[in-house]
């Protein structure tokens, strides 16, 4: 095969996947504490036809050589945990997450996930859950008649018990988990992300302690897709692929030419 083909073909491939990671970052704009990915890439290997260096003679060397590259792959998806904006709710139960850090989820297998999305609910029990009514880790359970719930920067939830404002009662605390690593989590869906070794284990810590990240009641962190620069990753993306494309259609006119006039 031509070996422009070839390189051209890979270039394809590399800006299809580039081109499928920028539309799920613009499907995902409004979806609450999503954190936008990029692709990223690597060359593949050459063909070292002349060695940089070599001798030439007794007494001289090459400057440079002759490696021709193979072409590109992508090697991962990278996610940027960058921070969001906080949009202001008034809700009670809408939760941001100002700062490093992500809640924590109680799956229904046993095992944790965790989130920026801060929507949570009730469920029939007075639990707090997300939207697809797993349980907030550690469980916060409200009691019947609760008027009023305050969760504070550092966690402590307290709540009002009837009409009376001085029967106030603490309910325990919410808890922020951060990652040495946390590109090295694995997204699983349903604005969740699992621990991977990749990741290293989770530190549990004190909402505005230690480096963690404060709580803003009544606030959601958006997502941190900037519609206007993926635009231009679009346009970016679009045009290489272009350019690929014409490698091919060029590499095949050589053929042609060839295989008509030999």
């Amino acid at each position: 095969m031509h070996k422009a083909l070839w390189v051209g073909k890979t270039g394809l491939e590399a800006q299809d996947i580039a081109l499928a990671t920028i539309s799920n970052n613009m499907a995902n704009a409004s979806t609450t504490g999503y954190k936008k990915e990029r692709a990223v890439f690597e060359d593949l290997i050459y063909q070292v036809q002349r060695q940089p260096g070599a001798q030439s003679t007794q007494n001289t060397q090459l400057p440079s050589g002759l490696q021709l590259g193979t072409g590109v792959r992508t090697v991962g998806t990278q996610k940027l945990f960058t921070q969001g904006d906080l949009n202001t709710t008034e809700q009670p139960l809408d939760l941001a997450i100002n700062g490093r850090g992500f809640f924590q989820i109680l799956l229904p297998d046993g095992n944790l996930a965790y989130t920026r999305d801060g929507t949570f609910h009730l469920n029939d029990e007075g639990q707090i859950v997300t939207a697809s009514g797993y349980l907030l880790e550690p469980d916060i359970q409200l009691p019947e008649q609760t008027s009023t719930i305050t969760i504070g920067e550092d966690g402590i939830v307290t709540a009002v018990i009837g009409n009376d404002n001085q029967n106030v009662i603490q309910l325990g605390d919410i808890e922020v988990v951060d990652f040495v690593n946390p590109a090295g989590l694995q997204a699983a869906g349903k604005n969740l992300f699992l621990e991977t070794a990749a990741s290293g284990p989770p530190q549990v810590g004190v909402p505005s302690l230690d480096g963690f990240g404060s709580i803003i009641q009544g606030a959601l962190e958006t997502s941190n897709v900037t519609i206007v620069e993926e635009m231009v990753d679009m346009i970016s993306t679009q045009r290489s692929y272009e350019m690929n494309s014409k490698v091919v259609s060029t590499a095949d006119q050589m053929l042609g030419f060839i295989t008509q006039n030999l």
